[in-house]
This record gives C-alpha cells, structure tokens and sequence, in this order.
C-alpha cells in the first residue's frame, strides 16, 4: 500500500480509502459477517482511511462492531458525516454526533465532515448556529481530530467554500468524466495551494465508468499499450494527480478489496504517459457523443445574478443523456437544489448577461429553458417541496 502526507498534519493516509456506504446487504440488512471478512482484508493490505456517515443505513454501527471485534481501531482513520442538513439548533449537533460515536463503539473521530455542504450559505447558517464554536471545542478536547465537509456543486461554490473557513480537509467528486464538474481540477487546485488534503468519492462514477460503456470507448481501452480495466484506468487517472490524498471505493467483494488494493500499489501521481492521456481523450469523446451542451465548465458565465448555477446544470443534463436519467436527476438536485440558495435552471430570467462572456459561445439562455424542461419535472419539484419542508430551506 502506498500512502500520501496529510500536509496539514502529518498523517500518512493510505492512498485507497474504503467507503462503507455500500456494504452487501440481505433483505435490507448488512451482511455482517462478510463486511467484515473484507474490511479485515483492506486493513491487513495496509487500508487506514474508513469512510461512513450518518444516513448510510446501519454502515456505522457495521463499522464499529467490525472495530471492537479485531481490535484495530487505532489502526484506522474513521471518517463519518454530520447531517447538517438536519440541523435546527447546535444542541441538535451534540445529540447526532453523541449517537455516532456510540454507533462506532468509539471515543473520537479522526475526519470528521459536514455532510452535502454544497455552498457558502449554508454553511453561514451553521455558524450563526454556533458550529464553530462547537468545532473548537471538540476539536481542543480530542474528540474531533479533522473538521471538514463533502460537497457536490460547482467550481465556483467550491472556492467560495473552501475559502471561508480553515478546513482541515474536503470530500470531493472527481473522476475523468468530471475533470471539469462538480468541484473540478480548478477546485482541487485552490484547495491543494491552501495545504486543504482532498478525499475523493465517486472515482469510477459508481460504477458508470466501469460498466456499459459505448462499444468504442471499450475498443480504446483495448487498444492501450497496457491492458488494464476499465476500472483500473479510471482510479490510476485520479491517483495520477499529485493534489489527491486518498481515493474512496465502495468495496463489497473480495476480489474488488484485492484489485484495488493492487492498483493502489502501483499507480503513482504523474505516471501516466502521453499516449495514456491520449486515450482518455478518446475514451471521453466516445461517452460525449450523447452529450447536448458543449459546456466546458469554464465558469465565465459566472456569477449569475440569480445565481444560476450553469455549468453544474449543464452537466447534469449532459449526464443525463450520457448516463442513467435519474442518476443524474440525483445530481442535479444535489448540485442545484439541496442547498440555502438554490442555484436551479428555473432561476433563469433570461438577462442574457452570461451569454456576453461564453467563449463557445453557447446560447444559454435557451439552453437553460432545455435543461429546465428536462429536469425540472413534477417528480423534482416534488423532491424539491420535500427538501424544503424537510431541511427547512
């Protein structure tokens, strides 16, 4: 196993992560017995960083019987999320945070995230609350070692994040197909030149970049100088930039810890070569090929006077035609829709102001009107309703 520097603090944090949100389940509950037979196989391989939350359905307390039972907890760096999007008052902070340690069966937590942080504003609405007040007390007693937060948005709202606060770390998406969404390599950047560690979630877009891929992007990878999987070349692309620290994968197989854990061996920050590169490029013009708007995701654009988020529409529309609708429906209400200020393509009121500084010279506006037709359906604005009534947004 490989590991990077935790430039912030020193840690050595194994370049692979496990995510526990996607442990085998049997009629809806986790099998435990084989959870753990492959959480003991990571940890032995030399796997430290453990990634959970609090909504993930009984993965908590999965992993704090796993813990108790062989005895490693201080062989792993245990990450869990806050539902911030539950919080009402700062006392509703303790009693969340209260049941998570009792569910990990521990007396601290090394990287602690406020969960779906996804901009500014909501994070304000946490601090007129209290939260870092809370934050500095735990973190002087030892019971938080790392405050951070995961977030899924754009570029922008991730910078205006990022530099609001003195974050130990952030969890972002990033994988070849969103090299230029959600946060992007232009958040990673600013993010890594603030000495912020970055976790990355999503490597292989759960799953989509793995399987039913288009029949010429599969003859791309065949074609390579080195044979590798689909899934082999998707998490070397992320291990290749130098800003990541550790990459997170879903692991609920043997033979997933054993390939993974394999590649984490090998694959090193800059390793891959110009024809590697090359055919990515033909990999992600074959997946593209349904894509509807030719958005780079540049973010002259921005801002919006509405605060329209338009590349992180863009994308999601994109993604919706190039991967499974309601996924990236999942998408689209995470990056526009789960926050404070709701950055959606209905907020559009036409100015035309964007469309003055689009060097591809797309015509926003109108494509806004698609992105709104196609995504803002009755289903949406029922989610919609629900989040705000829900999180009282």
């Amino acid at each position: 196993m490989q590991y990077r520097v935790n430039q912030k603090n020193g840690d050595k944090l194994s370049v692979l992560g496990y995510g526990c949100m996607r442990y085998t389940r049997t009629g809806g509950s986790i099998d435990q017995e084989k959870a753990e037979k492959e959480m003991k196989l990571a940890v032995d391989a030399g796997v430290n960083y453990f990634d959970t939350a609090y909504i993930y359905n009984g993965c908590e307390e999965c992993l704090g019987k796993f813990m108790e039972k062989y005895d490693c907890r201080s062989k792993i760096n245990v990450a869990t999320k806050l539902p911030q999007y539950y919080i009402k008052k700062i006392e509703d902070v303790d009693r969340y945070f209260a049941e998570q340690l009792r569910r990990l069966k521990t007396d601290y937590v090394d990287y602690y995230l406020l969960h779906m942080l996804n901009d500014a504003a909501s994070f304000k609405r946490l601090c007129e609350l209290g939260i870092r007040e809370w934050i500095a007390d735990k973190k002087a007693k030892g019971i938080i070692r790392n405050i951070g937060f995961s977030f899924h948005g754009s570029s922008i709202k991730f910078i205006e994040l990022i530099d609001a606060y003195d974050w130990d770390f952030a969890q972002v998406q990033f994988n070849y197909l969103d090299e230029h969404s959600q946060a992007g390599i232009e958040g990673i950047k600013h993010a890594n030149e603030k000495d912020i560690p970055i976790i990355i979630m999503e490597p292989l877009r759960g799953g989509r970049l793995v399987n039913n891929l288009p029949a010429k992007a599969m003859d791309a990878f065949e074609k390579a100088d080195v044979k590798r999987s689909p899934a082999d070349w998707g998490l070397r692309w992320v291990w290749n930039h130098p800003e990541v620290n550790v990459v997170l994968s879903g692991m609920n197989d043997i033979a997933q810890v054993e390939e993974n854990v394999r590649i984490a061996s090998e694959a090193t920050a800059g390793s891959l070569t110009e024809s590697d590169m090359a055919m990515y490029k033909t990999v992600l013009d074959a997946i593209n090929e349904s894509v509807k708007v030719g958005c780079t995701g540049c973010g002259y654009c921005q801002p919006c006077p509405q605060g329209v988020d338009i590349p992180g529409c863009f994308a999601a529309y994109n993604h919706s035609f190039t991967d499974k609708y309601f996924v990236a429906l999942k998408e689209y209400m995470m990056c526009t829709t789960m926050r404070k200020n709701r950055t959606n393509a209905g907020r559009c009121i036409e100015c035309g102001k964007c469309e003055q500084h689009c060097p591809q010279g797309i015509k926003i506006r109108e494509e806004l009107k698609k992105v709104q037709k196609r995504m803002e359906t009755p289903i949406y604005k029922i989610a919609a309703w629900g989040v705000k009534i829900l999180f009282k947004y």
